[in-house]
């Protein structure tokens, strides 16, 4: 982890010439990442899992709602990858993903099994919304949503065959009917029932349709925008970060495994960041109990002694 932060690249080479490991030769330090790399006994949800734990218990203290974000982003030609993550501030932090060799979007299947291995880390009795893009806006991720009693704000594609009252008509008719919400609209496949929003911004050339668990108004549409905090975490994974492209890595548990590194050394910088905030705030900042140790606390964020200690007994 101290590595990646320290030359801020995938790329397995430069890993190797960076990492603090006594050899002979760097070839031997590539070797060694590589091994770890292919070990299938490092299990990224196991790994995360106390992570995870302490970060959503801190988010969730005093009743205070979790946004969890789903979205999946491209590693390369080959890989895309399935990622969950927690909405932090303006930005969010990985939880959990699934990488699959394919060139369209993740199915259901994972993005299921993907949700049941983090519903066991959320808190007890918590309020859950699920922020999620088109490619999910369906009625089999809705009605797991319902079974689990999540929120949610997912966007739906404008093809969506959909029941309003007796009309059968499109999530894209609804859009263009000049009404902006709807409640109790049904899904023809599977009968689920959902509310709509729509909301038209200028400029855009396209309606957002949200999918929501609440009653339709512009507040409850306009909270979707909840979901634009995974693209800088992408972008910390990617072109702006550590530059997973420059990977040459095939296999997919392979990748999940490099992606792990990056997670936690993501965690371990925001760790730092909160950690310095509280200890040395800046003046505009002295007053505010956002930034007292009660309420932002090295011990509350997500890779503080206690995450990493139980990280390491498991």
């Amino acid at each position: 982890m101290a590595t990646m932060l320290n030359v801020r690249s995938a790329n397995l080479v430069e890993l190797a010439s960076g990492l603090p490991l006594a050899a002979e030769r760097t070839d031997m330090r590539y070797q060694w990442i590589a091994r770890f790399l292919a070990n299938d006994r490092v299990d990224c949800d196991a790994v995360m899992q106390p992570f995870a734990i302490e970060i959503l218990a801190n988010l969730a203290r005093d009743g205070r709602k979790i946004t969890l974000i789903m979205d999946q982003t491209k590693a390369s030609d080959r890989h895309q990858i399935l990622m969950l993550s927690v909405g932090f501030g303006e930005r969010a932090l990985p939880l959990a993903w699934r990488v699959e060799e394919t060139d369209g979007a993740i199915g259901f299947a994972t993005q299921k099994a993907l949700l049941e291995a983090v519903v066991g880390w959320l808190p007890q009795d918590v309020v859950v919304t699920l922020m999620a893009d088109g490619f999910y806006g369906t009625p089999s991720l809705i009605g797991w949503l319902a079974d689990h009693r999540w929120g949610y704000r997912l966007r739906l594609k404008g093809n969506l065959t959909v029941r309003l009252g007796a009309a059968k008509t499109t999530t894209g008719d609804l859009a263009l009917s000049g009404d902006t919400y709807f409640a109790d609209v049904r899904f023809t496949a599977k009968r689920v029932r959902t509310h709509i929003g729509i909301l038209k911004d200028p400029g855009h050339s396209e309606p957002w349709i949200i999918a929501m668990s609440d009653k339709p108004n512009y507040l409850n549409t306009l909270d979707y925008s909840k979901r634009w905090g995974i693209e800088p975490m992408f972008s910390d994974f990617k072109s702006r970060g550590f530059g997973l492209a420059q990977t040459q890595i095939q296999y997919p548990g392979r990748l999940a495994r490099l992606i792990l590194v990056m997670a936690l050394a993501i965690y371990w910088a925001v760790s730092a960041g909160i950690a310095n905030a509280a200890e040395n705030p800046v003046p505009a900042e002295k007053n505010s109990p956002d930034t007292s140790p009660q309420s932002c606390s090295a011990q509350g964020s997500p890779g503080s002694h206690e995450a990493c200690a139980t990280c390491a007994d498991s």
